[in-house]
């Protein structure tokens, strides 16, 4: 590919400037590596109600 070539070439139709502007960003946008999502964090209240050992939620229904 030489510097005077295009990167994108309409085939058929007119497309106007918006629609081109609109057409780039979804290029770039798909070009980008894909982000991991954040992990999810468990508030401290979720997390006081669940058992700690693997084992815990048996006994925790088990009377003491």
């Amino acid at each position: 590919m030489s510097a005077e070539e295009p990167l994108i070439r309409v085939v058929r139709g007119a497309p106007t400037a918006e629609e081109l502007a609109a057409l780039v960003g979804a290029l770039v946008v798909r070009s980008r590596p894909p982000v991991a999502p954040a992990p999810k964090t468990v508030s401290a209240w979720a997390r006081s109600g669940r058992p700690v050992s693997p084992g815990g939620w048996r006994a925790a229904g088990l009377p003491r």
